[in-house]
C-alpha cells in the first residue's frame, strides 16, 4: 500500500509538472535570459556540442527559449560522431534535427585547438554569448568536458562575450523527468544573477528532434528522453573566469 501511495504521488507529481511546462509556454514569459533589463535585446547565440544528438538529448530546452525570442542561434559541433562508423549519417541527421528544433568516444580533444575553432566561429558569426556544457558534461563523458574547457580558454581571453554552461544534476534529478523544474527553478532563484531556468516550451519538439537522429533512435535512448529532466528543462549558469 505505501509504494502503490508513493507511485500514485508520482504520477500527480509528473502531471502537474507537465501542466506547468504546458501553462508556462500559453502564458507571457518572465524568464529575462538574455534580455537587457527586461527589455528584448536581439542576441547572435553560439551553441557549442560535442556530437551530433547533443542538441537534441540536451540543450532544447534552451534552443526553443532562444528561438522563440527571436536571437540568432547558431550551432557548431565539433564531431560527426564517427565512433561507431556512421559519422556521415549522424552528420546529415543533425542538419534535419537542427531543423525540427528551429520552427571517437573516448578520445581526448586538444583544448587549445577546441579554442582556436570556437573562436573563428566567434568571428565569422559576431557572436555576443556562447553556451556549451559545464565541466562534468551531463554524464561526464570526456568530449562534453573538452568543449567546456575548450570555451574557457577563450574566455580568459579579453572579450566582450559572454559564456554560459549547461548545470549537470545528479542521476536522481536527471532521470526524474518534468518533476525537477521546481528544483530548477527555486536554485535559479536564488542566484538570478548567474543561472538562469529554461522551460521547454515545446517538449514535443524535443522527441520529434531526437527522432531526426534515426541512427540512435533505439529504444534507451527513447526512453532517455522521457525520462531526462534536460528534455524539460535547462539550467544554465554564468561561466566566470
Amino acid at each position: 500500500m505505501d509504494w502503490l501511495l508513493v507511485i500514485l504521488s508520482l504520477i500527480v507529481l509528473w502531471i502537474a509538472s507537465l501542466c506547468k511546462i504546458i501553462h508556462t509556454s500559453s502564458s507571457p514569459s518572465r524568464t529575462f535570459f538574455l534580455s537587457n533589463g527586461g527589455a528584448f535585446c536581439k542576441k547572435n547565440v553560439l551553441l557549442v556540442v560535442a556530437h551530433p544528438d547533443d542538441e537534441s538529448m540536451f540543450f532544447s530546452p534552451t534552443i526553443s527559449y532562444l528561438i522563440s525570442r527571436g536571437h540568432n542561434l547558431h550551432i557548431l559541433c565539433l564531431s560527426i560522431g564517427n565512433a561507431d562508423g556512421m559519422g556521415n549519417a549522424r552528420k546529415h541527421e543533425l542538419y534535419k534535427a537542427c531543423a525540427v528544433l528551429k520552427d571517437g568516444f573516448g578520445q581526448i580533444w586538444d583544448h587549445n585547438l577546441l579554442a582556436r575553432i570556437i573562436k573563428e566561429e566567434v568571428s565569422r558569426h559576431e557572436i555576443d554569448v556562447i553556451i556549451t556544457f559545464d565541466g562534468y558534461g551531463v554524464s561526464g563523458h570526456c568530449n562534453h568536458c573538452d568543449v567546456h574547457y575548450g570555451v574557457r580558454l577563450l574566455q580568459e581571453n579579453p572579450q566582450s562575450l559572454q559564456a554560459w554552461e549547461l548545470v549537470s544534476t545528479n542521476i536522481f534529478r536527471k532521470y526524474s523527468g518534468p518533476i525537477d523544474i521546481w528544483l530548477s527553478m527555486l536554485l535559479a532563484i536564488k542566484d538570478t544573477d548567474r543561472m538562469h531556468c529554461l522551460l521547454n516550451e515545446q517538449p514535443k519538439k524535443s522527441f520529434h528532434a531526437m527522432s531526426e537522429h534515426s541512427s540512435q533512435w533505439v529504444w534507451f535512448r527513447k526512453l532517455f528522453v522521457s525520462f531526462s529532466s534536460y528534455t524539460y528543462v535547462n539550467t544554465l549558469r554564468k561561466i566566470n573566469v
